[in-house]
């Protein structure tokens, strides 16, 4: 069975996910370091919620191709 749909369909569902976790996060009003401390924890779980979903991307395309 050919599976190439599903495949695109999750990869546009995540990129989406991935544009609606950025588009969340507020730019700094200051221009020196203390102004990003204020930032620092969504800064953070962004990085965690971006690396759990290439994580969970990379399982399912693996999971297609297999």
């Amino acid at each position: 069975m050919n599976t190439n749909r599903m495949e695109a369909f999750s990869d546009g569902v995540i990129a989406i996910i991935i544009t609606i976790m950025v588009l969340e996060m507020k730019i700094p009003h200051g221009t020196d370091w203390s102004s990003l401390k204020p930032i620092l924890p969504v800064f953070l779980s962004y990085i965690l919620s971006f690396a759990y979903l290439a994580i969970y991307w990379n399982n399912h395309h693996h999971l297609l191709k297999a």
